[in-house]
Order: structure tokens, then sequence, then C-alpha cells
């Protein structure tokens, strides 16, 4: 591509795309992606963003082609990779000047020159780091302003490839810069704080700009740049001198307010200084012990007394806590219970913090976190008037303690209360014996104090479980404050309900739950929103505790559960919906049936609030689990079509009466909410699945275990299932659970709807999954083959050669060659005549009589019979040998052994002795008489077991006795060959093994 020429080719076309007209804008993208591997393209696009009279955005577009071509085209290795001599062009390009005038086009070609110097540097641009060292040290601001830019995109680069040869290269980049970075960061700072006073907002700035880079150079080269930092005489200079700048920085903050241009900028350097510090400690605990001793003067001194006041602002705040909290609970400086296996770093890092967190210190800091920082600000009870639902959702979890204030005063306090619990203890327990009896509403301090001293003894229930008799302070003094219903009072009440849920789980007396119960009750009916949405959440630890007892809920339910139900309707916003919804679940799980009755305004309500949750999938992931709970725990699937009707397209009604009778089998079962839900959930082609096909799933499964027959729509949406086998994802065990529900549902119209393209999902599946996946495939076809032997050959027949031919060839996993030969045993068992056509078309593709093959496949039956571990499979394995007789085949003859070795084995396998008679009965043999009783503990059986039950009682496992059945086969051979040559046979088996066939089949 000739320069000249083509730039203004490709200006033109840049031009066009920028424009907001599609018909413009299409095609030149296209043909700029047709550019992008020709030789020359990006020479002309660094002529034209390093082209400062050129429309900006032009340039913009420019850089960022120039950016995404480096990602896909710069390696040597890349398809239409660029020739060695135009990137050398464009390497020389690139850091000719700094004098961009424009910031973000500025930001744009800093990080393309990172990403070009994270391949190339130093060794094909070892240039580059010289260039920008010279740079960074001219007078023009400009230019010393954008070189400092692209030094510290290149090092921040740099710094994060972590090979071993990358890391070596950067530890010796590291060590020839670190001096001329240190006095550049000096130099730049130094003039920031001289220039502050000045009065000249944009020479300040501009200073402030250049500290702020050279820092973040340093922050890099300090943290990734060493081996071992602690012996870098330099490094440990910064790291100290770090203290007297933040000291620095934050005087100046006095006299910088908040309205001014620089403040923004002077709490990002702040920041800055004390993420060097957390950094360092995370890369380099032990290098960092020499500062241990300063960073916590430093932190407790501007955290917890008079001299951060007035300069300390929140995140900053943060960032000390976060620096108290990493020396506390850092592992690296907590030695073993024996010290002299402890390492002497070690030693030495836990011999300071103690020095450091006498009685005093530790005391001062427990009181200042509890009576300061524990308080509820102005802001938060304001945000609890005006919006309680957002108050609600407290920003917990993960890692919320980093970045805001609250969890990181909450995580202090917990580690620090864990650390030296036996410090502190007496310390809160003090605090709680100061505010014992009821407290004056018009004193709204002493509420907010008592509401931390509550949150405190909250958050270290676990270490407090000896100190505290917290039954009887439950019933002494928080079920009173429960009962003040005063509207200044419930900060109180809302704490004090949360700070039983904190304990519920930790020391709660099971005789006590009535009573909570009842406040339970009374605490959903509060007049503030704030105070029922923390009671709901006490209620769900409640239930979910270990302990929980459902005859001492159940006289509650009915009131909980409308309550909880209004509240649903009451909240507005996503996340509270889903929080509350989450309780309803997690109480409909615990009471099981015993929810019957109360569910119907639920199921009622929860198709409006599906379609209302469109633009939300969370909530919708949430009203699934409902769902599943609904159909598990209460079977509302059984709904006549009238009553249907009511609870979903009319007015609301008394559904809870109606669900009562309309629940029953009888019902024909209908699914006008349900089955879109599911077909929503589970269809790949729509975005929402995503989120919702996890649970989705899961409600199809339970679905199809509940339903008492196979209805159109249910059958319909199994359209979903091809797609989602062809994910291969983790949800394929649930996939193949949910098709053997269709198969034990109604496996007939199941097979003759969906079988072929079932068939052909799983031919391609057993070709890609583990050993494992093929397992559960073939478990699905011995199913079917279970349920309906007389179709399910048929539809399954492109799958049966491959285990025909596993069984011959010796199949080597034992659990995959176990499910070939079930899956065969239930087809010669149960299917002769197709198991002839298909002995006859193995033995054209063996190119071997039928006989010959047959025989083949019987002796490595016999061979492999000990890969079988299943009882059912293994008496299956003999019964469909036997059932090759009576057989004057000679090759079957020549295998009589091996089946009567199996027979045999599988009356090991089967019989038991009936110690009164001495006689022997087959263990598997099922009748309509056996009802198991279902205790009130067990859940009740659903429909699928139902019918894996009537299916067992068809199986010929279940059904046929093996004792029986080789009698029968043994008499006909005999009756076949006559006397002598049946004995001639039987000759052919061991005396052990006849001795004790003899002995199974006394009797008959």
């Amino acid at each position: 591509m000739d320069l000249n020429s083509a730039s203004t080719v490709v200006l033109q076309v840049l031009t066009q795309a920028t424009s907001q007209d599609t018909a413009v804008l299409k095609p030149a993208e296209e043909q700029l992606k047709q550019w992008e591997t020709q030789p020359g393209f990006y020479s002309v696009l660094l002529n034209i963003f390093t082209n400062h009279t050129l429309d900006i955005n032009v340039r913009w577009l420019a850089v960022l082609y120039f950016k995404n071509g480096i990602d896909r085209y710069w390696r040597r290795v890349a398809p239409h990779a660029l020739s060695e001599e135009e990137k050398s062009t464009l390497r020389a390009g690139l850091i000719t000047n700094f004098n961009e005038p424009i910031n973000q086009i500025a930001t744009q070609i800093a990080v393309l020159i990172a990403k070009v110097a994270r391949l190339d540097c130093p060794r094909q641009w070892p240039e580059l780091i010289p260039t920008l060292i010279e740079s960074v040290k001219v007078q023009d601001d400009l230019r010393q302003h954008r070189a400092l830019l692209t030094f510290y995109h290149v090092t921040k680069t740099l710094a994060s490839k972590r090979l071993a040869a990358d890391r070596k290269l950067f530890y010796d980049l590291a060590s020839g810069i670190y001096s001329f970075a240190c006095s550049l960061w000096n130099h730049h700072t130094d003039t920031f704080l001289q220039q502050v006073s000045s009065g000249n907002e944009a020479a300040v700035l501009s200073s402030l700009e250049r500290t702020l880079l050279s820092l973040k150079v340093l922050r890099k080269l300090t943290v990734n740049g060493f081996v071992e930092p602690h012996k870098n005489m330099e490094v440990m200079g910064f790291l100290h001198g770090i203290f007297e700048r933040l000291k620095q920085f934050l005087e100046c903050s006095r006299s910088i307010g908040t309205d001014n241009v620089c403040r923004d900028r002077l709490e990002k350097t702040i920041i800055l200084f004390t993420k060097v510090l957390l950094d360092f400690l995370d890369q380099h605990p032990f290098s960092f012990t020499p500062l241990i001793q300063r960073s916590l003067e430093f932190s407790v001194s501007y955290v917890f007394t008079e001299v951060g006041e007035g300069v300390t602002f929140e995140r900053f705040i943060v960032q000390c806590m976060n620096l108290i909290k990493m020396i506390v609970k850092n592992y690296a400086y907590k030695p073993s219970k024996n010290f002299e296996d402890s390492s002497p770093e070690t030693l030495e890092a836990h011999k300071i913090k103690m020095t450091f967190f006498t009685y005093p210190t530790l005391t001062e800091i427990c009181r200042r976190l509890v009576s300061h920082y524990f308080l509820l600000t102005e802001e938060e009870l304001t945000m609890w008037e005006e919006d309680p639902e957002g108050f609600t959702v407290e920003e917990t979890g993960g890692d919320s303690w980093k970045y805001s204030l609250r969890p990181c005063t909450e995580v202090l306090f917990i580690d620090i209360f864990h650390e030296y619990n036996q410090t502190l203890t007496p310390v809160l327990l003090e605090m709680m014996q100061t505010l014992q009896g009821p407290t004056n509403v018009e004193d709204m301090n002493a509420l907010l104090i008592k509401d931390a001293v509550y949150n405190a003894v909250g958050l270290a229930a676990y270490e407090l479980f000896d100190s505290v008799d917290f039954d009887q302070w439950f019933k002494n003094q928080l079920l009173p404050e429960l009962q003040v219903i005063h509207n200044r009072y419930k900060p109180l009440r809302r704490r004090v309900i949360w700070l039983i849920g904190q304990w519920i789980s930790v020391k709660f007396k099971s005789d006590l739950r009535p009573m909570l119960y009842e406040a339970i009750c009374n605490l959903l009916q509060d007049q503030d929103l704030v105070v029922r949405i923390e009671t709901a959440t006490t209620l769900k630890l409640t239930v979910d505790d270990f302990e929980f007892r459902t005859d001492q809920f159940l006289p509650y339910l009915e009131t909980v559960f409308t309550l909880l139900f209004q509240l649903l309707q009451q909240v507005t916003e996503c996340d509270t919906k889903m929080h509350v919804l989450h309780v309803l679940s997690c109480v409909i799980e615990r009471v099981n049936m015993q929810i019957r009755p109360y569910v119907g305004c639920l199921v009622q309500y929860l198709p409006l609030l599906w379609k209302q949750s469109e633009e939300h999938n969370m909530l919708r992931c949430a009203i699934l689990t409902t769902l599943i709970h609904l159909v598990q725990d209460t079977c509302f699937l059984y709904l006549s079509s009238s009553l249907f009707y009511f609870l979903f397209l009319m007015e609301p009604i008394n559904a809870s009466g109606i669900l009562q009778k309309g629940l029953g089998a009888d019902s024909k079962n209908l699914y006008p909410f349900l089955l879109p839900v599911i077909q929503l959930s589970t269809d790949v082609s729509q975005p929402p699945h995503v989120y919702l096909l996890e649970d989705g799933l899961e409600l199809w499964l339970v679905t199809l275990e509940n339903s008492p027959c196979i209805t159109p729509e249910l059958l319909r949406i199994f359209q979903n299932m091809s797609p989602l086998l062809e994910l291969s994802s983790e949800s394929l065990r649930t996939c193949f659970k949910i098709i053997n529900g269709y198969i034990f549902l109604s496996s007939t119209e199941f097979l003759q709807t969906y079988a072929v393209g079932l068939c052909q999902s799983f031919c391609e599946l057993l070709n890609e999954i583990t050993t494992e996946g093929q397992v559960q495939v073939l478990k699905v076809v011995e199913n079917a083959l279970k349920v309906n032997p007389v179709l399910s050959p048929q539809m399954f027949q492109p799958i049966l050669p491959c285990v025909f031919r596993g069984i011959i060839e010796g199949e080597r996993y034992p659990v995959v060659m176990s499910t070939y030969l079930g899956v065969m045993g239930r087809v010669l068992l149960q299917n002769t005549s197709f198991f002839s056509s298909l002995l006859n078309e193995m033995a054209h593709k063996f190119n071997q009589e039928m006989d010959q093959l047959l025989g083949n496949m019987i002796e490595m039956w016999v061979d492999r019979m000990d890969n079988i571990t299943q009882p059912e499979r293994r008496k299956l394995s003999a019964l469909a040998l036997l059932s090759l007789l009576p057989s004057d085949n000679s090759v079957i003859q020549d295998k009589f052994c091996g089946i009567i070795n199996i027979s045999v084995e599988g009356l090991h396998d089967v019989m038991t002795e009936d110690p009164e008679t001495g006689t022997y009965k087959d263990c598997m043999l099922m009748s309509h008489l056996e009802e198991p009783k279902v205790t009130e503990d067990e859940e009740p059986p659903t429909e699928q077991d139902k019918r894996k039950k009537m299916l067992a009682l068809k199986d010929p496992v279940h059904t046929v006795s093996l004792q029986q059945f080789i009698y029968e086969k043994l008499k006909a051979q005999q009756e076949l060959l006559g006397e002598q040559g049946f004995q001639s046979l039987m000759e052919t088996v061991d005396t052990e093994i006849v001795t004790q066939l003899q002995e199974f089949l006394q009797g008959f």
C-alpha cells in the first residue's frame, strides 16, 4: 500500500466510519475490516492519528483500529502478521514525539505503546525505556506529561507478565531505573508541595498530575520489581518515606477544599500511597516487617485518635483500616502453636504486633469502633426514611470491606476481636452491662449507642459463646425491647431481631423458639418496613437452623406465611422481592407438605410477579427456586382446569381454600403458568437462559417427577432438549434425569415423538464426552429398554451396534462394560427377535458366522462378569444368558459351563436363607402387597417414585425367581438332549459349582 495515495483513501473511509448514518457507516466498517490485513495499513493509521490538524473523531478511530490490530496481527505467529520491517517503522514512529494535545487520544496511544512493549520490549525494542526516560526529563510540560503517562502504562503492562523469563527481565528493568523513578517522584512531589500555597490552580493541578503518575510507576516497580525488596535500601527508603509524604498531603487537604479542582486528584494520590503499602504487604509480608510498627502507629492515630480530625476522608479511613486488618490477620505473622516450629521472620513480626497491641490500645480501638464507627449516620437514617428497601440491601459479603466503610469497620472488629478475644471480651461485656433495661425513646444518641453495642455483640457471637448467657438475656432484656412499639425505637427493634438471628445457630435453647416465633409474628406486622424485612431475614436463619423443629413452628405457620406473602407484595425493589422469596422458599422447604393449605395466595401471585420481572433475571431465578419448592413440597401441580382458570386468569379469590379441594391425583394436570416458565428458562436461543437455565432445568425435572400423566404441552417443551445436549455443559446430568423422567412418564408417546432426534444427539455425545458421561447416556437407553422393551430397541437401534462392539472388543473401563452388558442383557432377555436381527447385522460387520459371534460375546460376558457390581444387573445377566436355553446349538452348549457359572454367581448375589425353614428365597422379588410405610420424617413418594415401583412389578429382575428360572431352563435342556446328553453337558461344569447349584435348587 503506497502511503501517499493510501492516506487520502483511508482518511476518507475513516471519516465515513465516524458517521451517524448507518448507510454510510456500515460500508466503511467493512472496507476497514478488509484493509486490516493489508501491508502498510497501520503505517497509514499512524500517520493519521499523529496528524493533529485532522478531526478528533477520525484520529480517535484510527488509534482504536491500530490498538486492535496489535492484538490480532503483531505476534509473529498470528495469521496475516505484520512484517518485521513495518513493525520496526511503527515502533520508531510511536515514540518520535510525545506531544498529543487531546487527553483521551494520548491515553490510547500510551496503552497501545504498552501493548507493543509487552510483546517486543526489551529484545526487539531496547530503545523504548531510554527514550521514555529522556522524554520525562524535558522542560516542555505537554511532552513531559505524555511521556510520563506512557512510562506508567508500559511499566504497568510489563509488571503484569508472569512467566519466569519475563519476571527476570522486569527485575532487571526495575533495578536499572528505580533510582531514576524515585528521584523523578521526589522532584514532582516537592514541586507540588511548593506550588500548593501559590494559588495557581492550573500549575498545582499539573504538578499533582505528574506526582500521581510518577507514584503509579514507583508502585509497580516497588511491588513487582524485586524478589527480596527489603534488601534494597532505596526501596525501603521510599516505603519509609511514604508516611511522611502522607502526612504532608493530608495537611494539604486542609487548605484544598472539597470544591477545589485539585481535591479529587489529591485524594487519589493519598489513596495511592496507601495502595502501595497494602500491595507491598500482600506480595512481600516478610519484607514488610520493618514497616509494621510505623504502619500501625500511623493508621491507628489517624483513624482512632483526634489526629485525623479535619484531614481524613472515608476512602482513606477504609484503606487505613484494611492495613490494620491485613497486619492483624496475616498468616505469615502468626506463629505455630509450638513457637519453636515458627520461622524467625514470623516470630519477629509477631513480637512487633504484640508490642503494639497493648491493652490500652486494643481497648481504645474497640471502643472507638463501636461508639463511633458503628453508629448509624445521619445519611443512613435519612436513607432509612426515604428509601427503606435501599437501606436494607446492605453492601456486605465478597470484597465490599475493601471499599465501603461500614463493612470495613465490621470486618476489622471481627478480626481484632477474634485475635485478641481474651482482652476485648471484658470490654464488650462492660459495654453491655451499662445498657441494661429499656432506653429512653427521646434520647436518640443513647438509642444509637445501644444499637452499635448490640451490633458488636452480634458480630462477636462465636467469640462470646462462653461469656454471655444469651437465653437469659433474650428473655429478660431482648424480648421486652422488641415489644416497645414507639416509632423512635425502631432502630433497636431492627437491631435486636438481627442480633437474635446472629445467635440462633450459636447458642439458643430450643424451648425458647416458640417465644421467638411469637415475636417474629408481631414484628412482621411492624409499622416500619425495614424492621419487617430484617425480621424476615432472622426468620430464614431460624428456620434454616440445624435445630429447627417443625412441630414447634406449625402453630405459627399460617400467620407467618400470610405475613411474608403480604411483605412480598408490599416491597417494590427487585433485590428485596428476591430476598423475601428466598425466605418463603426456605419455609416451604422446611415444613414440607404442611404448607399445602397456605400456598394458594402465592401460587396466584407468582405469575404476575414473573411478568413484572421481565427485566430482572435474578428475581426470576428466585421465582424459579420458589416454584421448585412448591412443586416438590406441595404437589400444587394437581389443580383442576377450573382452579387454574380462577388462579391465573380471574380476579384474586380465596385460592387457599380452593387449593385444598383441588389437590388430588385424579385432577387433570394443567400448566398454564409453569410450562411457559420452563420453556423460556431452558430455551438456549433466548438471552435469559444464561441466568435461568440451571433453576429452569431443576423445575422441569421436579415437574416431571410430580406429574401423574403426560400432556401435549409437557411433551412439547422437550423440543428444548436437543440444543441443551449440544451444549455439553455441567447441566448434562440434569438433562439425563429429565429424559429419564419422560421415559418413566410416557415412554411410548415420548419415544415415538422424540427418539430419532434423541438417538442422534446421543450418538454425537458418545463420541465427545467423558467415560462418566457415556455411562449416563447408556443408562438412559437402559431405562428405555426396561420400560418399553418392544419399542425402545428399534428407536435406539443406531446405538446398539456400538454397545455390541464394545462387549466383543472387551471395553477396558469396567463401569462402561457393566453398562454395555446391562443394555445388551435387556435386549437379549426381553426382545429376542430384535437381538437375533442385531446379531445378524453385527455378524456381517465382523465378517463372522452368527453362532461364532454369539459364542465370542458369551465368552466375553462370562469373562467380564466381575465388572458388574450392581446386584440387579448381575441377576439380569444370569437371566439373559439363561434365556438362550434350551438350545441344541453347539456354540451355546460349548458355553454352557460359563452360563451356569454366571447363574450360580447370581444365586449367591440374590438368594437369602430363611433361618426357620432352611430354604432359599430370591430377595429381589417384589409383589403388589409390599407397600412401605412412610414415616412423618420421610418425604412422601413422588409420582415418579410410584411409576418406578409399578415398573419394578413388571421387570423380570423383580418378578422372575432366578432359582425357579434356572430350574426350568435346566429341565427344558434335559428334555431336549435326553438324560445322557444332559449329563454330558453338566460334566463340563466344575463339580464345586454343581454342588452349590444343587444346594440352591433343593425342593425343586
